[in-house]
């Protein structure tokens, strides 16, 4: 083995070393997360499976008899499309703040800045895990036939985290320079929510508020879901074509936004 051969082996080693200690990086901010947010509660992270379903309880006892007729299994179309909104307003909202949050740390130890924000989307997925737990239930209890589509459930997922990876990039870098963002994106989420069909059908709209609910990257990933569990469908190619872009494009932005303002966030911090 000649000399270059053997750098490139080292190299290569120092990698997967500098990979497995920022996994761990990630893991440890994870759990300090997980937690932080419950540190005051008795139940703690079983509110991730309770919350949802309180919110279905209550949204269903409203809306249900409204909708009987268009929609079947009310509840679980409801819960389906809440626990998508849940991870994406909750990762979004969380990587925001995370550079700031974190700032002692950023100071006095070299890390990738990108490892913060991945441990507050991260801590989102971990929370979308202990959900699927009550969700998985209520499909038992409301007799959802079980199909292969569900498989696809995952491909789902992954695309929206992408997607919300590269939101959260950009708006972690945002908040560093405009605090008001936070006001801002609030604001935001609250039509964003309303736009999403979360808890009505998008058949019952008609024109442009029709068009621009489904041209919604979060309804698209909702309805995405609900076709491969509810119904047993695979999604159209146009909508699967969607999700994926969403989520490459936002991923591709964000992480360029993220990287350009990298050393000017170092010295705004």
């Amino acid at each position: 083995m000649n000399k270059k051969e053997k750098k490139q082996k080292m190299d290569q080693g120092e990698k997967r070393e500098q990979r497995k200690q920022y996994l761990f990086v990630i893991r440890e901010l994870t759990s300090r997360e997980i937690k932080r947010k419950y540190a005051r509660s008795y139940l703690g992270i079983v509110w991730s499976v309770l919350n949802p379903l309180l919110s279905m309880t209550v949204l269903s006892l409203i809306f249900s008899q409204m909708f009987r007729r268009s929609i079947e299994n009310y509840p679980i179309y409801y819960l389906t499309g809440n626990l998508v909104w849940i991870f994406f307003s909750g990762a979004t909202n969380a990587a925001m703040t995370t550079l700031i949050d974190n700032k002692a740390m950023l100071i006095k130890v070299k890390l990738p800045l990108e490892i913060f924000v991945l441990a507050r989307v991260y801590t989102a997925v971990v929370n979308l895990g202990y959900s699927m737990v009550a969700y998985v239930v209520m499909l038992i209890v409301f007799r959802i036939t079980p199909s292969w589509t569900m498989l696809f459930y995952p491909v789902v997922v992954f695309f929206l985290v992408l997607f919300s990876l590269g939101i959260s990039y950009v708006l972690a870098t945002a908040y560093v320079f405009f605090g008001d963002i936070k006001h801002l994106y609030s604001v935001l989420l609250t039509l964003w929510l309303y736009c999403s069909a979360i808890f009505y059908p998008v058949d019952s709209l008609s024109g442009f508020v029709k068009e621009m609910v489904v041209e919604n990257p979060i309804f698209n990933y909702i309805n995405c879901v609900r076709k491969v569990v509810m119904w047993g469908e695979m999604p159209t190619e146009t909508e699967l074509l969607r999700m994926i872009l969403w989520g490459v494009i936002s991923y591709l932005i964000g992480s360029i936004v993220f990287k350009m303002k990298k050393n000017q966030v170092m010295q705004k911090i």
